[in-house]
């Protein structure tokens, strides 16, 4: 015995069921032993001697303060600077030009991006780095044209903080990590300034049944997050990104993740890119 608390097949379904009405992470039965893992701690902290107290205490929770630490142990927000490169690649070469055309045919500097389920922030801030070296860091005076936002409250917490080691670093060019980033003690470095005011980090819930967004989206980021929910919640999802994504926006989602046939308002453009409109 490892000296945790044991988690039925009956307690895990319970509190899948209540994970998935939450905030829609579909947990299959291979995820027992991790949920079991993950909260013992929290469980032991409270004073509970077992998971069907322990989620007792979350239906009787009206602050909300259990559920939200719940989808916090739950999630799993393992990124950094630059992941899956090419995708930041092809922003730069391709939307970035199609982005000037609209503003230019709009006569505004009115540019929305939106960073998905983003973590710890890393996604957020490289996009942020990107507009800041093509438009300059005051480009966009009225406004953040980064909308960043994840269920956890622990991810947004550190990406607000804007502290990371080296090792999520470790992709950044070198000329990058001196203009944007302050060296602190010891391997980590701190989000300078001029890239905090071009993000607006958000707590978000993919699951709420409405979407509180007044304008559309010219880019929609949502990589390597779908791989968490079932067809039909993912389903859902990317019917709300056709319909809060302009004309011609972007879609870029995980490269692990597809869109599938289903979804005829997204053209495929390369992997895990894809474009609103039909082919």
């Amino acid at each position: 015995m490892d000296g945790l608390i044991e988690i039925s097949e009956k307690e895990f379904r319970t509190l899948a069921d209540l994970i998935y009405r939450t905030v829609g992470i579909h947990l299959t039965d291979k995820k027992k032993m991790l949920v079991r893992g993950r909260l013992n701690k929290v469980i032991r902290r409270l004073g509970f001697s077992s998971f069907e107290e322990y989620f007792h205490a979350l239906e009787s929770d009206t602050s909300g303060k259990n559920i939200s630490e719940l989808i916090d142990r739950i999630s799993t927000n393992h990124t950094y600077f630059f992941r899956e490169n090419d995708h930041f690649d092809f922003f730069c070469e391709t939307v970035v030009p199609w982005l000037n055309e609209i503003m230019a045919k709009k006569g505004n500097r009115d540019l929305r991006i939106w960073s998905a389920g983003c973590a710890s922030g890393e996604e957020a801030y490289t996009l942020a780095m990107l507009l800041a070296e093509t438009y300059g860091s005051d480009y966009f005076s009225a406004g953040a044209p980064i909308l960043a936002t994840d269920v956890s409250s622990t991810a947004l917490n550190a990406a607000l903080l804007g502290s990371y080691p080296f090792e999520r670093l470790k992709d950044v060019p070198k000329l990058f990590l001196q203009k944007y980033f302050t060296k602190l003690g010891g391997d980590r470095y701190q989000v300078k300034e001029v890239l905090r005011r071009l993000v607006l980090f958000k707590r978000f819930n993919f699951n709420n049944e409405h979407f509180p967004f007044r304008n559309a989206f010219h880019v929609i980021f949502c990589r390597n997050v779908m791989i968490y929910f079932d067809p039909p919640t993912k389903d859902r999802l990317i019917t709300k990104f056709q319909r809060f994504l302009e004309p011609d926006g972007f879609l870029f989602i995980g490269h692990s993740e597809t869109l599938g046939r289903s979804h005829p308002s997204f053209r495929y453009i390369r992997p895990a890119t894809y474009r609103k409109g039909a082919v």
